[in-house]
């Protein structure tokens, strides 16, 4: 697959930066942090540009672009630590809708998101932090005219705040989507590693739905399979992001930072260190950019290209925290850093939707059954 970004896409890279530059910078972030800080304003603001209508089909008032695009903004938020549910709303609590939904639920429940910014996400895991959908054991039992739930869900990013929850359940024994309303689940937040990305594990016991809340565009499971590809490498998008500001900022303390007289960037294995980081980056940017293009293309490699995104972006996590540490020194650790807040947001992603050894195991099975 040859593939670089259009002009277009280019034009939506700069502008994203340079409306994340003014907008969310690092402060916010720390704000939010302590406690201060609101990411409602940022969202006021991305939402009144679009960004959420930006990759939603035209029939709900969407712009209709695709995965590329999304990649573009969701790796500029990473970069920028910008907090707030467009990452939970547009790269999870959507795909689930638009796969899973009629046209009708579609215009329900994806409409409001174009049009003012309503906020949701996507409920998966139940606590083995793999998102391996054969472990999911929450259901949806009919009775009468509605859906009576059981279960929990674990992680949920904005799990406490969003307006609606696409919860995968079973229902007579087959992977489906339930639509929930966030006010009618029983939601704990989760001490955060990283502030500006909120998790909590909400209790589904006894909850009570419509039946029109069931998502019924499709009884094939491949859509929920689908929706919990996109997600994943939308966290990947984001982790590469914080990746790269992290190498960011270690390009510019190897410039700045003088020892012996010369900048420690001059030194050979803190240039062996940068090289290494450098590569991680962009092998991870091939990666997701791929994933997003298989999205786009309607590919069958859906699976093993969501996997080694995410492995990719994972494992360069791992290597730019630690080099980027290394390199820092003990200011690295410290609160009154920035480099913390990426450090946190990568760690974050490393985690989300599956570690890269679980996506390794899945690289695997996908290269073992391959013709």
């Amino acid at each position: 697959m040859d593939f670089e970004l259009t002009d277009d896409q280019l034009e939506l890279q700069r502008i994203a930066r340079d409306v994340l530059d003014r907008e969310a910078p690092a402060s916010l972030a720390r704000d939010i942090a302590e406690g201060s800080g609101s990411a409602d304003e940022l969202w006021a603001t991305l939402t009144s540009l679009d960004w959420p209508a930006l990759c939603l089909p035209e029939p709900v008032g969407g712009l209709g672009h695709g995965w590329v695009e999304l990649a573009v903004l969701l790796e500029e938020m990473g970069r920028h630590v910008a907090p707030g549910p467009f990452a939970a709303t547009v790269a999870q609590f959507v795909p689930a809708v638009r796969h899973a939904g009629t046209l009708d639920q579609q215009e329900r429940f994806l409409a409001p998101v174009a049009a003012a910014g309503a906020t949701g996400t996507l409920a998966v895991d139940e606590g083995a932090g793999t998102w391996d959908l054969d472990q999911i054991r929450s259901s949806a039992t009919r009775d009468g005219d509605s859906f009576v739930l059981s279960g929990i869900k674990c992680f949920v990013v904005d799990g406490a705040s969003a307006e609606e929850i696409a919860v995968v359940v079973r229902v007579d024994g087959g992977l489906r989507v339930v639509v929930v309303p966030g006010e009618a689940v029983s939601a704990r937040e989760l001490d955060p590693i990283d502030a500006t990305t909120r998790h909590a594990t909400i209790d589904l016991e006894g909850v009570r739905v419509g039946h029109d809340r069931l998502l019924v565009g499709s009884d094939s499971e491949d859509v929920v399979v689908r929706a919990v590809q996109e997600a994943t490498v939308g966290v990947a998008a984001s982790t590469l992001g914080a990746c790269q500001r992290i190498l960011d900022l270690n390009l510019d303390h190897a410039r700045e930072r003088q020892q012996f007289g010369v900048p420690i960037g001059s030194f050979q294995a803190v240039k062996h260190k940068l090289v290494d980081m450098y590569c991680l980056v962009e092998r991870t940017r091939a990666l997701v950019y791929f994933a997003a293009a298989v999205f786009d293309s309607d590919d069958d490699r859906r699976a093993i290209a969501t996997s080694m995104a995410k492995a990719g972006a994972g494992e360069c996590q791992q290597r730019c925290v630690q080099g980027g540490l290394q390199l820092f020194g003990g200011i690295g650790y410290t609160w009154e850093h920035e480099l913390q807040l990426f450090l946190r947001r990568a760690k974050v992603g490393e985690l989300h939707f599956g570690s890269s050894s679980s996506h390794r195991r899945r690289i695997a099975r996908c290269a073992m059954s391959a013709p």
